[in-house]
């Protein structure tokens, strides 16, 4: 069945990719709207052959609210000269607010995670324009069942509502077959969450600071960047620690991996996300997980199972974690092995695209 696709995101970033790559594949014809443009975490591979990008007032430049009715009537015209079959669109707030104000139906909405958990409580404002958007959705999808329980508490129909995790590429993201023979020398704590207050990285930078002065081989990789950057620093020099840090930057998707299976543990201080693709992107590299016990990370890493909880915002629990993880090393191998199964139940990519495919052309 043959479809025409609007997929409106906030920029172009890996998710977009995939989600963009998949509806092309499947012999669909997809149109390409960005709000925002180029955000901090871009895709650093091509737009996929045959979506059509489109130019419109947006993608320019962020979001402003007195720029919405502007991009409101310009993304109707935009609706009535593609006239596609279906409008996929999120974050909630904005992207699927104007798909909605727009007037055209059937919508997918879509949650991004941190529309639901954060952004909805900046202020009452927030708070309106997600119910009026979702009460006016034709369909909800979400990556984790927190998620779509808020969903409904604000007004989606529960009977319109989807969770699959967005899943990873289980052939580009798998176990280095000589993993754990490699990291002999040191212990390696691996985080590549952005440098933003809600994923927690200086609960990450505390702990650490407390753990690598009590065990002189222990080191710490982080990936990416953000606006805690003076922050984090300040914390890992105050402690005596910042020559143990290594500082990636960005990476490619292409050599994301071979980070991965530098590390003995992966670890997710965030505060608040939906089914975090970098979680799944560990668990798939068969590494040892220790995350935050918030609702979306408790949905994926099960207690000394395939990793560990430690308690949301507490450096010293986290630390207590490290160490432990580091005291029963010989373990590492068999958990590493189990979140390996884990990813491989739950977050393929190819089974969890057609799940959305299928959301399509029931919609349609």
């Amino acid at each position: 069945m043959y479809m025409k696709i609007l997929y409106f995101s906030l920029g172009y970033c890996t998710h977009d990719y995939r989600f963009l790559k998949s509806i092309s594949d499947g012999g669909h014809e997809v149109f390409f709207v960005q709000l925002e443009g180029n955000r901090r975490t871009v895709e650093d591979r091509p737009v996929p052959e045959n979506v059509h990008q489109v130019i419109w007032k947006g993608g320019r430049e962020p979001f402003r609210w007195s720029s919405l009715a502007k991009l409101t009537f310009d993304f109707r015209r935009l609706t009535k000269e593609i006239k596609p079959d279906l409008i996929h669109a999120g974050p909630i707030q904005t992207c699927a607010f104007i798909a909605v104000l727009s007037g055209f139906l059937p919508i997918l909405t879509m949650s991004w995670g941190f529309d639901l958990m954060d952004d909805v409580h900046k202020n009452k404002w927030w708070e309106w324009v997600t119910r009026y958007t979702l009460k006016r959705s034709t369909f909800f999808t979400s990556d984790a069942n927190i998620t779509r329980d808020k969903a409904v508490t604000y007004g989606m129909n529960p009977e319109k509502t989807i969770v699959f995790p967005w899943g990873v590429d289980l052939k580009h993201f798998s176990p280095s077959t000589d993993h754990w023979s490699l990291n002999t020398d040191h212990f390696t704590l691996f985080c590549n969450r952005s440098w933003e207050s809600r994923y927690g990285l200086d609960v990450l930078a505390r702990a650490f600071v407390k753990v690598a002065q009590q065990n002189e081989n222990v080191d710490l990789i982080l990936l990416n960047g953000g606006s805690q950057s003076a922050q984090l620093r300040q914390i890992l020099q105050g402690g005596g620690v910042l020559d143990r840090v290594t500082f990636g930057g960005q990476i490619s998707q292409t050599d994301l991996p071979n980070w991965y299976h530098m590390a003995d543990v992966y670890i997710s201080p965030s505060h608040v996300d939906g089914s975090s693709v970098s979680l799944m992107e560990a668990l798939a590299c068969g590494l040892p997980c220790l995350v935050s016990d918030i609702p979306a990370n408790k949905e994926w890493v099960v207690e000394n199972e395939n990793g560990w909880l430690f308690r949301d915002g507490d450096a010293n629990h986290l630390a207590e974690k490290i160490l432990a993880a580091i005291s029963k090393r010989e373990n590492l191998p068999g958990i590493g092995r189990a979140s390996r199964r884990s990813a491989e139940m739950r977050a393929d990519w190819k089974k969890n695209a057609e799940v959305l495919m299928n959301v399509y052309r029931n919609l349609i």
